[in-house]
């Protein structure tokens, strides 16, 4: 019974655990979310700058699962290179273990006040603090789990059936190395199996074992993520996995050696198992960087690209399903969703163009704008004849697909006849904006590419709270192109020669930026309005 009782402890200190990170994720997400992309798709210019970014997103998120997926849809969207987004990765695994050595640093007594200010925040209105909050009361969660971690491995550490199961992995390496790595993959966090190491206490060598273990495991479940993906997502998940593969299995036989030389190494006391997980992922960092490229190359043979189908017009539009309006619905906003997935892929070439100041990629904007206007008006006609039978439920669902496919129309007008010449006129007279401005504008790109997705997200699920954050994003868009605008100017008076040259084109791919996303966000606006949370004048009452 009492083995009963200490296996229920340790499975809800780990659940405990597993949970205050979920918790820091999703509030770092709701307050930081965009920052932090914004921050991942903008450094990483040069590879110091990719890595600091990816170490700095794993440590806002908690999670170099949600780092490496992020990448990978950066990557998908050509605004990452394979290379940098190893790179990245590398950065992220770091991150990871300073989560653990900070965790495990001995601030216990800090979880009440964690805790209480993280519930203050959490009553507030504006996300940023609502967010962070959320954040504060997961930190406080995790270090209450170490505690409870710690409790319930307490009698395990003197337990006869314990000692013979560790001795029987201490001569087998090999296969404590898989039982973590299971054990990781299971848990989706390589995080919560270090800690668990931590609180068991073991001979060195078990303990490298099971660290490398928890490493490798996991690389595992972005693999698992990314399955689906295009094959330029799943390159940058299969490339960290095959990287931590390599370091494990270099690092194994020496499990003894590097146990001991840790253990004396004069670092703070967080724990052999923290300390290990650290100095593997840094020197594992230090080993790859320079390989990253041929890294990169190799992924790219093992999964080269898919030959793409065109579609010559709608898959979607099913005549006979005209006479059920719920089937005729589901139809259309399939329809939509693929145009949808156009338009972002005209942004995606159009920022590649900028960023790599060629035009090669715009000549297939002016492709995809004929086909975006081609489906935008077949929904439109198939709609118009919908059954009788439509109630008001569906018509009012049948505006809403209507207002959506009419709204991405403009942005790819907007893409086409504003964004894409105005980037051949920067190719093609050889005109270099500043380094602030340049960043301000990729910036912008980089919004405006998360906010079509959310938006895509949002026309398929109807979230409520994805179309209040949204609707917020649509005034840090409105203040970051004033605040930028006024900043172009201020360059203009001190004579920025490069601003000088860039001023009107500077301002009109702001201004083009700010009405695409516009556009975008007014996929919110059904849904808030349904809900009484839209005023019809922004004017203040007086």
């Amino acid at each position: 019974m009492q083995s009963v009782s200490v296996v229920l402890q340790l499975a809800g200190a780990v659940a405990l655990l597993l949970f205050g990170l979920r918790l820091v994720r999703d509030g770092a997400t709701e307050a930081f979310g965009m920052r932090l992309k914004m921050a991942l798709g903008l450094g990483t210019r040069t590879g110091p700058r990719a890595f600091v970014s990816g170490l700095l997103a794993t440590l806002g998120l908690q999670s170099s699962t949600a780092t490496a997926l992020m990448t990978a849809s950066f990557v998908e969207r050509d605004v990452i290179t394979g290379r940098k987004a190893q790179i990245v990765l590398l950065g992220a695994n770091v991150g990871t273990a300073l989560t653990a050595w900070i965790v495990s640093a001995g601030l216990e007594a800090l979880v009440p006040f964690l805790l209480l200010t993280g519930y203050v925040l959490r009553r507030q209105v504006r996300v940023a603090y609502s967010g962070a909050g959320l954040a504060l009361m997961g930190i406080g969660l995790m270090l209450l789990s170490l505690t409870l971690l710690g409790q319930a491995t307490a009698p395990l550490r003197g337990s006869e059936a314990m000692a013979a199961f560790l001795s029987l992995l201490n001569n087998a390496w090999p296969v404590a190395m898989l039982f973590a790595a299971a054990l990781a993959a299971l848990c989706s966090s390589s995080l919560a199996v270090v800690m668990l190491i931590l609180t068991l206490g073991m001979e060195p060598g078990l303990t490298v074992a099971l660290v490398l273990g928890a490493n490798l495991g996991g690389a595992l479940p972005p693999v698992l993520a990314t399955l689906r993906s295009d094959p330029s997502a799943r390159r940058v998940t299969v490339g960290n996995l095959i990287v931590r593969s390599v370091g494990c299995l270099v690092m194994l036989p020496l499990a003894g050696f590097a146990g001991q030389a840790v253990s004396q190494l004069p670092l703070p006391p967080t724990g052999l198992a923290v300390e290990v997980h650290l100095a593997f992922n840094l020197l594992l960092a230090v080993a790859i960087w320079p390989f990253s490229g041929v890294i990169s190359r190799v992924v790219e043979w093992m999964l080269p690209d898919a030959e793409k189908m065109e579609e010559a017009g709608t898959q979607w539009l099913d005549e006979e399903a005209l006479e059920t309006p719920a089937l005729a619905l589901a139809g259309a906003s399939r329809e939509a969703l693929a145009i949808g997935d156009i338009v972002e892929r005209m942004m995606v070439q159009t920022h590649t163009a900028f960023r790599k100041n060629d035009a090669a990629p715009l000549a297939e904007v002016s492709v995809l704008e004929d086909r975006v206007d081609r489906l935008q008006q077949e929904v439109k006609v198939y709609l118009s004849r919908l059954g009788r039978e439509a109630g008001e439920a569906d018509r009012r669902r049948a505006i809403n697909i209507l207002d959506y496919v009419i709204n991405l129309e403009h942005v790819g007008d907007i893409i086409d006849k504003g964004l894409g010449p105005e980037v051949r006129k920067k190719i093609g007279l050889g005109l270099r904006f500043s380094e602030e401005g340049y960043r301000e504008l990729s910036g912008m790109f980089v919004m405006t590419l998360e906010n079509i997705k959310v938006a895509q997200t949002i026309f398929m699920t109807g979230d409520r709270d994805l179309a209040k954050q949204l609707m917020e994003v649509k005034v840090d868009i409105r203040k970051m192109e004033r605040q930028s605008a006024q900043r172009h100017f201020m360059r203009l008076q001190d004579g920025d020669a490069a601003s000088l040259q860039t001023s009107s084109l500077h301002l009109d791919m702001l201004r083009d930026l700010k009405r695409v996303n516009a556009h975008v966000v007014s996929v919110a606006h059904p849904i808030l309005d349904e809900e009484g949370l839209l005023v019809e004048s922004r004017l203040k009452a007086v």
